[in-house]
């Protein structure tokens, strides 16, 4: 990833070592996420299976979460708003892959303003979340 030396740093969030190792064990993200509410990633995994079951308000509820507790852990590690927040860095993708299905949930339910916003806020965080996500 290049960087603009004028803007500002990537924002890495946090490693949850224990929330993200139970999910890469396979651990039902819904008992990740009871137990690590904060952790995005388990939030993104709900909100994907949700979306692919047909529930589209379950995951856009979910996405909703998993986004918000990413913002706020973004907010705590020094990011103000705008800036790169890289797909490369696993705990990031958590936040991204939520972001990402909050687009495409509110595109379907016809909250095109809401989907507008979260694909511009993808690309911006990092177009390889764009292109990763498929939310371009």
């Amino acid at each position: 990833m290049t960087h603009n030396l004028l803007g500002p740093e990537p924002t890495l969030l946090p490693e949850h070592t224990d929330a993200q190792a139970a999910l890469d064990s396979g651990t039902d993200p819904t008992a990740v996420a009871a137990e690590h509410p904060d952790y995005s990633e388990a939030w993104a995994a709900l909100a994907e299976r949700a979306l692919a079951g047909g529930e589209t308000v379950a995951a856009y509820a979910y996405a909703r979460t998993g986004y918000h507790r990413g913002l706020d852990q973004l907010r705590r590690a020094g990011w103000k708003g705008f800036g790169p927040v890289p797909w490369a860095h696993r705990p990031n993708q958590g936040f991204l892959r939520a972001l990402a299905v909050l687009g495409t949930a509110a595109g379907q339910i016809g909250e095109t303003e809401e989907y507008e916003r979260c694909k511009t806020f993808l690309a911006d965080s990092d177009p390889a979340a764009a292109e990763a996500t498929g939310l371009k």
